[in-house]
């Protein structure tokens, strides 16, 4: 730790530090606040995401028919891949797995790889059906194999 000795007008000396020590401290402790303050949005995100879920279902119990989603208000369409990030997120998944996958275990696995919460379930089927589309796109230009498990799951391998 280096430090530097000033002198006042009244004789007052002062030491100020020149390695950021108490800064960085400091900042990494803001940094680890915010985290965590991330990670109890993304809880309650998903906790809300279910709730709105449960609710939709018990309406349909009750008998509405209605449409659910023009009452609501529109929103601004969430870009969660760009443009052939998901395909080849899939190609590598099968090049580095050692058996055939299903788009279950795919998209589970992009999930854990991007950081997201895999209790949000909405966002987890959604990112199942994306990955299945991207890998029949992927079949029909012959860069991936599909095939069939013993319990009749569709599974997916490289060529």
């Amino acid at each position: 730790m280096t430090s530097h000795k000033l002198k006042l007008n009244d004789n007052t000396v002062v030491s100020r530090q020149s390695d950021f020590e108490h800064t960085i401290s400091g900042v990494l402790h803001k940094r680890v606040d915010l985290y965590h303050e991330a990670e109890r949005l993304r809880d309650r995100l998903a906790e809300i995401k279910n709730d709105i879920h449960a609710i939709d279902r018990v309406l349909g119990t009750l008998g509405y028919t209605g449409n659910l989603d023009a009452a609501m208000p529109r929103q601004k369409r969430d870009v969660i891949f760009g443009k052939g990030e998901l395909t080849r997120a899939c190609q590598d998944y099968l090049r580095a797995a050692d058996a055939p996958a299903t788009s279950r275990q795919i998209a589970q696995e992009i999930v854990a790889l991007n950081g997201q919460d895999a209790r949000d379930r909405k966002y987890v089927s959604d990112l199942v059906k994306r990955v299945g589309k991207a890998l029949r796109a992927l079949h029909g230009k012959g860069r991936v194999k599909k095939g069939v498990d013993g319990n009749g799951n569709v599974v997916w391998s490289t060529r």
